[in-house]
């Protein structure tokens, strides 16, 4: 795949092939509370672009809102970890709904299938358990933490203030 140059000197890549941009993925967990609104979201688009947003209220915080382009061997290791989460296979009919504790959602376009999973915050494994699918709601949380760990480490390490090295 070809980089581009935006105005501002930095490398992104360019747009793929179809297969290459049937591709996006979207999270967000967040609940309405005594702080308001707060949640984290993020989602990884076929161009590269990744978008990371974490809306907390508590103590006045502002929203954290960053932005950066991942290259293709990134976005081919976030294929690889959902592929093998095998949660595209999954229904959440029987997961549990929303609820005031809050919501999760995770959207997938990939190898031409769109899933929408929609479930409540998942406060530990005793809830998995307790559900009445457990096994897909245990794909469902694992592929949300690989891909939450993913997401920190690729910001963190894009917004590095000291330059490694």
């Amino acid at each position: 795949m070809i980089a581009e140059v935006n105005r501002d000197g930095c490398r992104f890549p360019s747009r793929g092939t179809m297969a290459e941009s049937d591709f996006y993925v979207r999270y967000y967990v967040g609940h309405k509370g005594k702080f308001g609104h707060e949640f984290l979201e993020f989602e990884f688009n076929p161009n590269g672009r990744l978008r990371y947003v974490n809306a907390s209220q508590y103590k006045s915080d502002t929203m954290i809102r960053k932005e950066c382009w991942v290259t293709p061997s990134v976005l081919a290791e976030v294929r690889r970890i959902i592929a093998d989460s095998e949660v595209l296979k999954e229904d959440d009919n029987l997961w549990p709904q929303p609820d005031r504790v809050g919501r999760q959602e995770l959207e997938v376009v990939m190898d031409n299938e769109h899933v929408s999973f929609t479930t409540s915050k998942i406060g530990s494994l005793v809830d998995i358990n307790e559900s009445k699918d457990p096994d897909g709601l245990r794909a469902f949380y694992y592929l949300a933490q690989d891909l939450k760990c993913l997401v920190f480490s690729l910001v963190s390490l894009h917004f590095k203030i000291k330059p490694l090295g």
